[in-house]
């Protein structure tokens, strides 16, 4: 019998804990200084499932010039509305506890992530994550958009590791279930 797949939280947030300015923006991020890929690499193999909200998805869209940067993973876009699977993605509009269980009961990698804070919310609601690996940034940006939702849930962690790109910190957290 194998083990159910992980879901992991891998993402860039500030010390005072947005991911995002107001505005959608990441320049604060982009203005840190790094090591390599930040450990994106190394992570990027351990997955071959990425879910998205349809927020996120369409700020790639928008800002990101070339290929969709997930072209050779399997990627779901979470949606309320109705849309077309495209190429690189398929879109869901299934209740997201149950189709990400499906997801974690079949065999394959990890399963990432990738944003946003309402989904990575239901997410947690659904006592469905697994791991978060958060890279933190030495910057305070003052408001934007939260990591994590006010709300009425509790996680337990257990700290895993602990790695240090520059200036970039990565902490590695399990979920105690």
């Amino acid at each position: 019998m194998s083990s159910q797949r992980k879901l992991v939280l891998f993402t860039a947030v500030s010390l005072d804990g947005y991911i995002a300015t107001k505005s959608d923006t990441l320049d604060w991020l982009f203005k840190v200084e790094g090591e390599g890929d930040n450990g994106y690499s190394e992570f990027y193999e351990t997955v071959d499932t990425i879910l998205l909200g349809r927020r996120t998805y369409d700020w790639i869209s928008e800002n990101m010039t070339g290929d969709f940067p997930y072209k050779n993973k399997e990627c779901y876009v979470f949606s309320r509305s109705t849309n077309e699977d495209g190429n690189d993605v398929k879109f869901v509009s299934d209740e997201v506890v149950e189709f990400t269980n499906k997801l974690k009961n079949q065999e394959g990698k990890n399963i990432w992530i990738v944003g946003g804070g309402e989904l990575l919310h239901s997410f947690i609601k659904g006592n469905l994550v697994d791991e978060l690996i958060l890279t933190v940034a030495p910057t305070l940006i003052g408001n934007g958009i939260p990591l994590f939702k006010e709300g009425d849930f509790n996680l337990e962690l257990s700290l895993k590791g602990i790695k240090r790109f520059n200036q970039f910190v990565e902490l590695h957290y399990e979920v105690h279930k």
